[in-house]
């Protein structure tokens, strides 16, 4: 029987692969038997996943540098080109943001945000895109964000607005390219531990995290593994007829309404705990 979801012969590439959900992405990646090309401006970060994916077997190109230069882009799709000649996969991870105020919101860090998390991700995606248009063939996953889906408040707004942006983003290319062989989908995480300095956050400050968890109806933060099996189903054929979807990774939280949070005193009369 055919294994819908063996990546044997496929080359990916992920942004972000030195830590976190980019890391995890790469790991589920080569172990289901792709090569990879890590991007990351953590040098020895993505030397270490490299390291790593080797020792199963796989090749691994590490490229250290910033993926938000369009530039660099250029120079490592040219480089893909030279090694590999081909692109199957492609993980859209990295893109950093600027949070405050709205009122605050200084006009360079709506820009910078933008940039990090839409307009560089849509080069790649470009860059990705016409290189599985030419081979009839290709996978594009990009990480969004449930502020993307409803608001988190928190002085979140640019962010909120910048993964709106890549949830439209997957939509508008998924419809464009499904038709010549090039699935386009998004992962839509809520907190994910790990990724994003968010646990140092939290430790300062206990009632964000309480707050975070009354938002999860699973009980418990993301970690960055939960990517790993989502990743592989997108990369593979067993998703030949998924594209455009808009995939929550979430614990639960947008399919709870704003009054779930008091889900936490219902579980704890029934002696669960979160």
């Amino acid at each position: 029987m055919t294994n819908l979801f063996d990546l044997a012969g496929r080359i990916a590439i992920v942004t972000g692969s030195a830590q976190g959900m980019g890391r995890a992405m790469a790991m589920a990646l080569a172990e289901a038997g792709a090569d990879l090309v890590l991007l990351d401006r953590n040098a020895a970060g993505i030397e270490t996943t490299a390291h790593t994916i080797r020792q199963l077997g796989r090749k691994a190109l590490p490229i250290a540098g910033d993926v938000t230069a369009t530039d660099h882009i250029d120079q490592v799709f040219a480089t893909v080109d030279r090694e590999f000649g081909r692109v199957d996969i492609l993980g859209n991870v990295a893109g950093e943001a600027k949070a405050g105020a709205a009122e605050d919101m200084a006009l360079a860090d709506i820009r910078t945000t933008f940039h990090n998390l839409v307009i560089s991700r849509y080069y790649t995606c470009q860059l990705a895109g016409r290189r599985m248009l030419a081979q009839g063939k290709g996978s594009i996953m990009s990480i969004g964000s449930i502020a993307g889906v409803s608001s988190l408040g928190r002085a979140q707004s640019v962010y909120g607005m910048a993964m709106a942006a890549v949830i439209q983003m997957t939509r508008e290319l998924s419809t464009e390219w499904a038709g010549r062989g090039v699935r386009v989908n998004c992962i839509v995480p809520a907190q994910v531990l790990g990724a994003n300095g968010l646990g140092p956050r939290m430790e300062a400050d206990p009632w964000l995290r309480d707050t975070f968890l009354r938002g999860i109806p699973a009980g418990r933060f993301g970690q960055p593994d939960d990517i790993k099996g989502l990743s592989v189903l997108l990369a593979s054929d067993a998703a030949d007829w998924i594209t455009g979807a808009i995939i929550p990774m979430d614990g639960g939280n947008l399919a709870m309404n704003g009054g779930g949070g008091l889900l936490a005193p219902i579980m704890e009369r029934h002696g669960q705990k979160q």
